[in-house]
């Protein structure tokens, strides 16, 4: 009797089972059949919760609708969650583009592209092709923005000329370095300078490589490299006698400025090679103006062209009872 009980009683068993316990209790069965029959989805991204629909997952054909129709095996927790081994820092931001078909981006870059990666992953291309003319867009926008390198040691200054392929044109731009007091318009003429230099990258963007060095010796100096080597130097400052003591004067000559960066485009290209282009410049540079010195370099017949603006004025070279006058 008690036997037959037994068996009676083991009997039931699995019928009470199948009727109290819920469907798809066994994590296994829940991977295998995915989210089939399911209205509403909770899922859990790296601790990130979100709660959805099915039909909202299953707009686009993406590993989402893959997860939804059974497609893909995922992990279920006790509660109901479908636990994604992911960040869900932009899982908010894919899941608003299923909704809406479009999403604001963000615009900093880094962003942005872990935005792609999340869309790459969950393969949602309409989302990945968002992101990639966002990417472009701001690529565009970054070309036509010039970039001034600044140089911060000798050893970069001279790396960086003697590897582009470009002409360069460096300015020297350092107020600090002076023992004298300016003349009054000096500081505007150093504003004049530093203005100069952003209309000529303006100009010349794309052609000439143009370099901004703020820890040079110089004060204002403007200096034209070609294929690795300096072609010309025109040197802005000079040191002049008003009340009995020395001033530092800054000059702003705009046409010789101009006339090198015109002479430098030789150059561009590789033009500048050969004794073609040496003869050319050298005809060019014939016709400097008083002040201007050429030194012999390692090359032989190059030179380098050192226009001074205004030279030296020492207080023994002036006659007595004389205007100090200066030469171009």
């Amino acid at each position: 009797m008690s036997a037959e009980a037994s068996v009676g009683s083991h009997a039931a068993d699995p019928a009470e089972s199948a009727v109290s316990q819920p469907a798809f209790h066994n994590t296994d069965e829940l991977r295998n059949r995915g989210l089939l029959g399911s209205k509403y989805v909770k899922l859990n991204v790296g601790g990130s919760l979100h709660y959805t629909t099915v039909q909202t997952l299953s707009k686009e054909d993406s590993l989402l609708r893959s997860i939804c129709n059974g497609g893909t095996e995922v992990s279920i927790d006790s509660e109901g969650w479908v636990v994604l081994d992911r960040s869900g820092r932009h899982f908010g931001l894919v899941l608003n583009f299923l909704r809406d078909g479009s999403v604001p981006l963000p615009e900093d870059h880094r962003e942005l592209d872990e935005v792609l990666k999340e869309a790459q992953y969950y393969r949602v291309q309409g989302l990945v092709q968002h992101c990639l003319s966002a990417m472009q867009k701001q690529k565009d926008v970054f070309e036509t923005v010039c970039r001034i390198p600044m140089i911060t040691s000798a050893k970069e200054e001279q790396k960086m000329i003697a590897t582009c392929r470009k002409p360069v044109v460096k300015l020297q731009n350092n107020r600090g370095n002076n023992k004298y007091s300016y003349t009054s318009n000096s500081d505007d003429n150093l504003l004049k300078n530093i203005e100069l230099f952003d209309k000529l990258v303006l100009r010349f963007n794309g052609r000439v490589l143009f370099v901004k060095d703020v820890l040079g010796d110089e004060i204002c100096c403007w200096s034209f490299y070609g294929e690795g080597r300096k072609i010309a130097e025109v040197c802005c400052t000079s040191i002049v006698y008003a009340t009995e003591k020395k001033q530092t004067k800054v000059e702003f000559p705009e046409a010789r400025i101009f006339e090198e960066t015109l002479n430098i485009l030789i150059y561009e290209n590789g033009r500048g090679s050969g004794p073609g282009g040496l003869h050319l410049l050298d005809s060019r540079g014939s016709g400097s103006s008083l002040g201007a010195e050429e030194e012999g370099a390692a090359g032989g017949d190059r030179r380098v062209r050192r226009i001074h603006v205004r030279r030296h004025i020492m207080h023994d070279e002036r006659g007595h009872g004389q205007q100090t006058v200066y030469k171009d």
